[in-house]
């Protein structure tokens, strides 16, 4: 039989060296919605209560006592001799093996997902608080059960949680004026309300379907990725620049879409008519498939706006006009002059596309200057031709978010690095400084990550055996098991950006601190 996780030994090597930044959280003594894919499903509290008692003993929930098992476990052999400690079992994934089998799954948790990270960026500190928990957790179990209102007093813990139930996934939630477990013991239900969470934005490739080409449902292909990609410089280049935020996370949803973490203090205490106040700045794409016009902005432009034209205009020559054509059928093309704001410059457009109806949406759109500067049109304004221009690149290239997502604090989003359940992806954030090169298609699954370890260990021995080292009079460097697979340029991202949110929080709190000294 395969194995899939880890020894329960504890593979610590002894004098080992904890990273200097980003040490293992310290642990009280006594333990002191929206999927781009598919909505979480709603059961009622009681069954929910039910579906957790089936998948573990009660007693084994509670239990605060710290698991032997490590974060991001090292299949390498300790310090000390080697012909006394046997190797690690290889996880042998077999073939036939899907992502979604409870076994691949209990693998990932405990060899690969980065909880460590994942509490220090919630908790924004390395001392567990509040921020962390009183921070609502919602369980997908294997048997479809969804469990809220979960939390945690630290990142061991929840750790603990996730490989006893062993979930197919996990979403986060906001930080509640108390414990999301102790709701139902609250005297008034309005001492139980969110009172911060990161501001989120999720963008998704389904909303694009009126425009995109290539794909359409849960389909994507790199050509229809690049909506994403445009979408990311304009919301993240407006979050930095109009706003001021700084600690901004992209992460891939795993299938076809990205969700935007912004952790910055004064985004996670905004209260929700503030939300929605930002989300409504971003929002200009209004109206569904079979509305009209869909871009109505005032001139002069907002200088947001402006901006986001400016980083528009290669994206819609290239990624539109070349490789998506929307105005290369005759659809398209009616769609076109319906946006043109004068009739008889529209009529002569319409002549010579239905004289060439295989021309392509690059030279419909070339058309349009060339047969206004030939007088088609006695009546053009040239103005407003220029001004509808506009409009038509912002309507086929601008963000269309799904703005509900950002409005609430109480909106629950999948957490980074889980596993998207309909493609085996892991949820791995987007380096912004490579984000062209992002390729959604190539980001390592979870049944790949699992067989890289197990190469890389079988490759390690072979070559320690072909060296003469099995004596282990040579000490064997611990890695973790992250680093021996695809997944490690993602965790380093990852965690470069969690320890500058650290120094930014605890810059902060050192400045409220002097702030409070000088007052009398």
């Amino acid at each position: 039989m395969p194995h899939s996780i880890a020894p329960n030994v504890v593979l610590s090597p002894k004098g080992g060296e904890e990273d200097p930044f980003l040490p293992d959280a310290p642990s009280y003594a006594n333990g002191a919605v929206k999927e781009e894919d598919n909505d979480a499903p709603k059961e009622d509290e009681a069954a929910s209560d039910e579906a957790l008692q089936q998948e573990v003993k009660l007693e084994d929930l509670f239990d605060d006592e710290v698991s032997d098992d490590e974060e991001f476990p090292s299949s390498s052999i300790p310090d000390g001799k080697v012909e006394s400690s046997p190797p690690a079992a290889p996880i042998q994934v077999a073939p036939s093996a899907k992502f979604t089998d409870p076994e691949i799954m209990l693998a990932f948790y405990q060899r690969l997902f980065p909880f460590r990270l994942l509490f220090q960026w919630l908790n924004h500190s390395m001392k567990p608080s509040n921020d962390f928990s009183h921070r609502e957790f919602a369980f997908t179990l294997q048997n479809d059960a969804y469990l809220r209102y979960q939390s945690f007093a630290t990142g061991d813990l929840l750790r603990k949680q996730v490989l006893q139930l062993n979930p197919s996934r996990f979403e986060i939630g906001p930080v509640y004026t108390a414990n999301p477990r102790d709701r139902k013991t609250l005297r008034k239900s309005t001492a139980f309300r969110p009172i911060a969470k990161e501001l989120v934005f999720d963008l998704d490739l389904t909303d694009y379907d009126e425009i995109r080409t290539c794909c359409d449902k849960a389909k994507i292909c790199h050509k229809c990725w690049s909506f994403v990609t445009m979408a990311i410089k304009v919301v993240d280049g407006a979050l930095r620049e109009d706003f001021g935020f700084e600690h901004i996370m992209w992460v891939y949803s795993g299938r076809r879409g990205a969700h935007a973490w912004i952790s910055d203090k004064r985004a996670r205490n905004m209260d929700d008519p503030r939300r929605k106040a930002l989300a409504g700045y971003l929002e200009i794409v209004k109206g569904g498939a079979q509305s009209g016009k869909k871009v109505n902005v005032r001139r002069p432009l907002h200088p947001h706006l402006a901006r986001s034209l400016d980083i528009l205009k290669p994206h819609f020559a290239r990624d539109i006009l070349e490789d998506q054509d929307p105005f290369g059928t005759p659809t398209g093309s009616e769609r076109l002059l319906s946006l043109i704001p004068d009739p008889a410059l529209s009529t002569a457009l319409r002549k010579k596309w239905d004289a060439a109806p295989n021309r392509s949406s690059t030279h419909k759109w070339a058309d349009i200057d060339a047969l206004a500067k030939s007088g088609a049109s006695k009546s053009l304004d040239g103005k407003a031709l220029l001004e509808a221009k506009q409009d038509i690149v912002l309507e086929y290239t601008y963000p269309r978010l799904d703005v509900e997502v950002s409005k609430k604090q109480i909106h629950l989003l999948k957490s980074p690095f889980v596993i998207h359940p309909g493609t085996g992806r892991v949820c791995v954030p987007i380096n912004l400084d490579k984000l062209e090169k992002f390729d959604p298609l190539g980001v390592p699954t979870v049944t790949e990550l699992l067989n890289e370890i197990d190469e890389f260990d079988g490759g390690e021995m072979q070559t320690d055996q072909a060296s003469g080292e099995a004596d282990g009079d040579e000490e064997v460097k611990k890695m973790m098991d992250y680093e021996k697979t695809s997944l490690k340029p993602y965790v380093e991202y990852f965690k470069a950006h969690v320890a500058s949110l650290l120094r930014a929080e605890k810059g902060g709190m050192k400045r409220e601190r002097e702030e409070d000294s000088m007052e009398f």
